[in-house]
């Protein structure tokens, strides 16, 4: 939420470092406020990536982000990249700073990438808070001036400037308090006595302790302290080491030991007694338990490297006279591998035309948020497969065909991509997509042969079936559908568009009228089968067809002609066979014609 009487500068500053994925290694960074307003303006990529109008829109752009949650919106017509929603840099990125938001700026045909970065800046929305509402110190009478004691710090979820600068306490003539840095760069506030105190006198002090950030105006956070002032223990217990240092695995189940600290007072009996306990004793922000008489930390709650690889934890050892000693146990979280990668797939093709060179497929990008080796991957696919895969930039990779595809060979693929990680043991994650090959019209139709020979006999019905062709396309769809024709004879003369026709579709031929084996024995021609595709291809075929005679005219006497009167008188020879002569005779009398 916005701070109290603060308006947010909604200005956009920009810090301009191009990045082209090909070219230049380092991201166009923009720093924006915190808390801006849903659709409020952040960058016009157009302009600062030097891209033409309208060509965000042409090219469908999108933005992609590591952990690829939906907060940008980018306006195609404008090119003006906007937020989707108020961003809280708090919720986003907590105590990290800076507060770095990286995405990509994804363009197709051709695919290209650009890299960004939104580093939020914050504002002063929060005050500081004390984890308890008092404290109570026990300070013994014959504590001496400039006698130090430890305050518990107040937490700001602000950073930078806007979290805790300094503390104050109330006026008073005994104590003032003092600010100083820890190592990690956060303030923490002592106690310092000033006048020595008389529990005769003045048995109990009570005192406000107020936080303040440095924001402008700057907001602050107040708690009670509460002195009580008791009897001579003129020794605080001291920590055997200032400073602790371990290291734990991620994956440690609960109650592991994590680390033991120990103090020791000097004094004897209930003063000499140490009870430890966590100094900032959160049960929200620390996952560990101290027991209060051992000293031993265990863990509490689980541990994951991904969310907080450090933990700063201030032990307190207090005896029975309220005196109190403190260490600092820097506790570091080891990385397991317990992350399988991650394949998110931001392009992907419906189908693959057959015979172009070079084609993506697919465009995608993978992510494991382990570290080291547990977070370093390697992608791959079969290898008996004409596709290969090329990394681009930072973790995208383009799934390319490796050479040109024959959809008639194989119409269809089915490939897995397969990540795994180089931790110990390695995890795997598999993605399988299926690539379908789209069909060009490359193949021209195939007659079944390249002559056919029909036969039919003469007087036959019109409209006869009489024989077919057949052809057929290795290609698919429109491009495998073919229509027959009967191409114009050689011959001038030949009436064929009154002899014969053919189905478009089957190829069937059909005698149009009847044929006359006197008049017309046989005639040749050529048919074309062409499929739909764009442009079509056709293939030819030749026809011969044979008329068959049939007995369909009766004798005709030549000579003598029917209508003459003339007896029949045919000349022999002297010498000629009786049975010779007679039946010369007889043939001659019939029409069969003198003979010379």
């Amino acid at each position: 939420g916005a701070a109290e009487g603060i308006q947010p500068n909604r200005q956009v500053v920009f810090i301009v470092m191009v990045f082209l994925s090909q070219a230049h290694p380092a991201p166009i960074r923009y720093s924006v406020l915190e808390e801006s307003e849903s659709g409020s303006f952040i960058a016009h990529l157009t302009k600062d990536l030097g891209l033409g109008i309208g060509e965000l829109a042409d090219r469908s752009a999108r933005i992609v982000s590591d952990d690829d949650k939906q907060r940008l919106q980018l306006d195609h017509q404008t090119g003006d990249l906007l937020w989707r929603e108020k961003p809280d840099r708090e919720e986003l990125c907590g105590p990290t700073e800076p507060c770095i938001l990286p995405f990509q700026l994804l363009l197709e045909n051709p695919v290209q990438f650009f890299q960004a970065e939104l580093e939020l800046t914050d504002i002063n929305d929060h005050s500081p808070e004390f984890p308890d509402r008092e404290m109570l110190l026990k300070i013994p009478e014959s504590v001496q001036p400039g006698a130090v004691f430890p305050l518990k710090t107040a937490q700001d979820l602000d950073i930078g400037n806007n979290t805790v600068q300094r503390y104050a306490i109330s006026p008073n003539s005994h104590f003032h308090v003092v600010t100083h840095n820890r190592g990690d760069g956060r303030k923490f506030p002592e106690l310092v006595l000033d006048k020595a105190v008389d529990r005769e006198e003045q048995p109990e002090l009570s005192l406000i302790l107020s936080a303040l950030d440095g924001g402008a105006p700057p907001r602050s956070g107040t708690t009670a302290v509460r002195i009580e002032v008791v009897d001579i223990n003129d020794n605080a217990p001291e920590f055997l080491q200032s400073l602790y240092e371990v290291q734990i695995p991620e994956n440690s189940p609960l109650n592991t030991l994590v680390a033991a600290v120990s103090a020791r007072d000097l004094d004897a009996g209930t003063y000499g007694n140490v009870a430890y306990a966590l100094f900032q004793g959160d049960e929200v922000t620390q996952p560990f338990v101290i027991d209060e008489l051992t000293g031993e930390i265990r863990l509490k709650r689980a541990l994951d490297f991904e969310e907080t690889q450090k933990y700063t934890v201030e032990i307190t050892a207090t005896d029975g006279g309220g005196l109190s000693g403190k260490c600092t146990v820097a506790i570091e979280v080891e990385d397991v591998n317990d992350n399988a990668p991650e394949l998110t797939m931001s392009t992907l093709a419906s189908s693959t035309p057959e015979n172009s060179p070079e084609t993506v497929v697919a465009v995608f990008s993978v992510s494991d948020p382990d570290s080291g080796d547990n977070g370093r991957m390697v992608c791959s696919i079969q290898d008996d497969l004409p596709f290969l895969l090329k990394p681009t930039f930072k973790n995208f990779y383009t799934l390319v065909t490796e050479r040109p595809l024959d959809r008639e060979e194989r119409a269809e693929y089915n490939i897995t991509i397969s990540v795994s990680d180089l931790g110990t043991p390695r995890r795997h994650t598999q993605h399988n997509l299926t690539v379908r090959v789209a069909d060009v019209n490359d193949n021209a139709p195939a007659f079944s042969q390249p002559a056919y020979t029909l036969r039919v006999r003469e007087n036959n019905s019109p409209a006869l079936h009489i024989g077919t062709v057949r052809a057929t396309d290795a290609d698919a769809g429109a491009n495998a559908q073919l229509t027959y024709s009967l191409l114009p004879p050689s011959d001038p003369h030949l009436p064929l568009a009154s002899l014969v026709a053919i189905n478009p579709d089957t190829g069937q031929l059909f005698a149009l009228r009847a044929l006359d084996y006197e008049a017309l024995r046989a005639f040749d021609f050529q048919v074309r089968a062409a499929d739909r595709g764009a442009p079509a291809l056709s293939s030819q075929a030749r026809v011969r067809v044979l008329v068959a005679d049939a007995n369909d005219h009766a004798p005709v006497v030549l000579y003598p002609p029917p209508n003459a009167s003339a007896p029949c008188t045919e000349l022999l020879p002297r010498a000629a066979d009786v049975a010779v002569a007679l039946a010369l005779g007889t043939s001659m009398c019939r029409g069969s014609g003198p003979k010379k």
